[in-house]
């Protein structure tokens, strides 16, 4: 063999060996590449926020100057009274009055509301009311105890529903309710405004305009009773008993702006 040829195949030969030495280190550094793995995000969780109470901003009364209380009963405001007086009674349900209260903390409304004790609704809520009745935007008036019909009851009968409930006021809200009694379903004669007087309920509050919420009505029905009676100088009546006053009360706050209504307490008008 030439030796020159000898040199040739081996020099190949290397050669061969490197490239295939080179492309299977190649073919390793790729297998052994690690894959990236992306990081997680963290999973952020949202915790729940309590609705907050309204806090109750005083609304100073409208500037009025206020009358003598008139004699007897009172069924509507002075005339010239640029509003009205929006008056609610029994508490039937809970979910009601609060609707009520959280209503006058946010929109500044000025009402007046004739309780009967036995209700629990106005001591599970007394806390949010009690500040509005501080600032004189909310007055409290006596609906007796527990809403029967004064003329059914003896004379003593008429004085204790009276009486228990002055104290149920008192106890809860810190407030002389005298002189007003907004006698149940508006009956009253002689001798049931002789037996309240004799324990400082002299006046018998009516209405003149009612919202017809004593029962059961929707939403739409409410309104459209206030679209009669919310008119200047009327004392208004509705109750916190049924749920459609729960979705009328916005629409009853748009039909005061509306109107220009001023919204008044008792003791905003009157001088006790």
């Amino acid at each position: 063999m030439d030796h020159r040829t000898t040199r040739r195949t081996l020099l190949g030969g290397a050669a061969g060996m490197l490239a295939a030495t080179a492309l299977a280190a190649c073919a390793t550094t790729g297998q052994a590449r690690p894959t990236r793995t992306p990081t997680p995000m963290p999973t952020r969780t949202r915790t729940p926020t309590a609705t907050p109470t309204p806090t109750p901003t005083p609304t100073p009364p409208p500037p009025l100057a206020r009358r003598p209380l008139p004699a007897g009963t009172v069924t509507a405001l002075p005339q010239g009274t640029p509003g009205i007086a929006w008056t609610v009674d029994d508490g039937a349900s809970s979910d009601v009055v609060e609707a009520y209260a959280r209503f006058a903390a946010t929109t500044g409304t000025r009402l007046t509301f004739f309780v009967n004790g036995v209700r629990p609704s106005w001591t599970e809520h007394a806390d949010l009311l009690r500040p509005l009745v501080e600032s004189g935007q909310v007055q409290i008036g006596n609906h007796t105890w527990d809403h029967p019909a004064l003329t059914k009851l003896s004379d003593q009968g008429i004085e204790d529903q009276l009486t228990r409930n002055h104290e149920f006021i008192e106890r809860t809200f810190g407030v002389d309710a005298r002189p007003y009694f907004r006698p149940p379903f508006g009956y009253h004669d002689a001798r049931v405004d002789a037996a309240a007087a004799r324990v400082g309920y002299s006046t018998p509050l009516l209405w003149y305009g009612t919202l017809a919420d004593s029962g059961d009505i929707t939403s739409v029905q409410i309104v459209g009773f206030a679209e009669q009676w919310f008119l200047p100088g009327h004392i208004v009546i509705g109750h916190a008993n049924f749920p459609g006053t729960i979705g009328a009360l916005p629409r009853l706050g748009q039909l005061l702006e509306q109107r220009g209504l001023a919204t008044h307490t008792l003791d905003d008008v009157f001088s006790r």
